[in-house]
């Protein structure tokens, strides 16, 4: 027989981590939540297949996901991938707001007093005493080259600050 008379089988490890793939991204399409599920393009069956994995444990989510993944060749997993990696982005405000906190730090840290006045005045729930031991704190570390255990904590309160009082305008040049 010639070597052209022979079937030309898939290779097995190549088939093995492709339904890896497709058992993981099955599985993280069950840990969704509904409203971001509502969002990835699937079909009905697999919608279904994937409501009911939601509702088994051990044993039975895996012969549940080892069906999704056989449905799932026939879905669009290119798209579906697009759209995971789409909300796992986030988003282009929160970045921005994430930016606004680190140069507030920063510049408090930095030793400017003006931006401190304007967190105070725009802030009405503000400690102004915890915030002012922060940044001294948060100095000293730096001087000391220590970790910067205020740093971190003067960031994480000023994003509470943020996050409770929503729409926050103060200006983020260097003035």
């Amino acid at each position: 027989m010639s070597d052209s008379e022979y079937a030309i089988r898939p290779n097995k490890t190549q088939l093995k981590k492709e339904i890896r793939v497709l058992n993981e991204l099955g599985r993280e399409l069950i840990n969704l939540a509904d409203s971001a599920l509502q969002k990835v393009p699937l079909s009905e069956e697999m919608r279904e297949a994937i409501n009911d994995g939601k509702r088994f444990n051990r044993g039975a989510l895996q012969r549940q996901l080892r069906r999704i993944a056989s449905l799932m060749q026939h879905e669009d997993i290119e798209a579906i991938q697009h759209e995971l990696a789409r909300q796992k982005q986030p988003t282009r405000q929160q970045t921005a707001e994430f930016h606004q906190v680190e140069q507030w730090r920063d510049r408090l840290i930095g030793g400017d007093e003006k931006l401190l006045t304007e967190l105070i005045d725009q802030f009405k729930a503000i400690d102004r005493q915890h915030i002012r031991q922060l940044v001294r704190n948060a100095r000293l570390e730096a001087e000391r080259e220590k970790p910067p255990k205020s740093a971190r904590s003067l960031f994480k309160y000023l994003s509470s600050m943020q996050r409770e009082s929503s729409p926050s305008q103060i200006e983020t040049d260097n003035t």
